[in-house]
């Protein structure tokens, strides 16, 4: 994507199409909603109308101008708008709106985290996840592309399948290393690319050079039209929101463990046979820590 060209999400486009159609009120109404994303995608009709000091009606009729059959679909958009728009001041700046304590906040931090896995477990059956652990298990090699924070998820998804057997690595460095190795891969590889939000161009472009060159591309992100999930043959939705300005990666960190746990088991012998002379190799390099012999016997009378 160009990087003068903007990005505009369904609900921004529903908004541009239906403008002439909406009264300078309701064009207010609608504009206050987008704006306030972070503060009102969660909110039922009746709490939209009490927020903006109009009737529930009136909430659902302007809904209904930009296309919408029912509530529900508007602040799933809505949602999805939040999540791709979102910028770290914006997630603080409504998180210090609440009248909370410190200790409050950090509560409210883990009641999000706890959030999000639950909604990851409940949206995500055991059946997906083995079948994106078989995809992986016919690569011939697998490149995990995450930039800035997500290279930590990069790099832990990529390490556990090397140690695994598998031919996986999550490149470093900047976006010509990251597309060097998009351009290299083919019809036998695999690329996964991790980002969030409005998603980093990097990990977009390198999802984009590898669908071209034949690679089935995989997304990890957190809404089903953002840019990656758009790019990518398929994709896992997984929340990072939380009132921190970095968001939170305990869900996806939970994603990544259950298809670490899906790959290992889809070839149990293998992963056996693999993990059992790494555990002899380490036994053999004395890789752990263990005190001399003269600090065993400190203390002792």
């Amino acid at each position: 994507m160009p990087p003068e060209q903007k990005w505009v999400t369904p609900l921004e486009h529903r908004v541009q199409e239906a403008e002439s159609r909406l009264s300078s009120r309701r064009q207010k109404l609608v504009r206050a909603m987008v704006d306030n994303a972070e503060d009102t995608y969660y909110l039922s009709s009746r709490e939209m109308a009490r927020r903006y000091g109009v009737d529930a009606a009136t909430i659902v009729r302007t809904i209904q101008v930009l296309g919408y059959g029912q509530y529900a679909q508007f602040i799933a958009d809505l949602r999805s708008h939040f999540v791709t728009s979102i910028t770290p001041y914006r997630m603080m700046r409504s998180a210090a709106r609440a009248r909370r304590s410190v200790e409050g906040h950090v509560q409210h931090s883990l009641e999000m985290d706890r959030a999000n896995m639950d909604a990851f477990r409940d949206s995500m059956p055991p059946e997906r996840v083995v079948e994106l652990a078989r995809r992986l298990d016919k690569a011939q090699q697998i490149v995990v592309v995450g930039v800035d924070l997500a290279y930590s998820l990069a790099w832990f998804l990529a390490y556990g399948l090397s140690w695994l057997g598998l031919r996986a690595e999550a490149p470093s460095g900047g976006s010509g290393n990251l597309h060097h190795r998009a351009r290299a891969l083919g019809s036998h590889d695999i690329l996964v690319a991790i980002s969030f939000g409005r998603c980093l161009r990097d990990s977009v472009e390198a999802a984009r050079t590898a669908r071209k060159k034949g690679a089935w591309t995989f997304g990890i992100t957190d809404a089903t039209n953002s840019p990656i999930a758009r790019v990518c043959h398929d994709h896992w939705q997984v929340s990072v929101t939380n009132p921190s300005f970095n968001g939170s990666y305990v869900a996806p960190m939970a994603a990544l463990n259950a298809l670490l746990v899906g790959y290992a088991h889809v070839q149990s012998k293998r992963s056996l046979v693999r993990l059992r002379e790494i555990e002899r190799e380490e036994e053999t390099v004395g890789r752990w820590f263990s005190p001399p012999p003269s600090a065993m016997g400190n203390g002792r009378k």
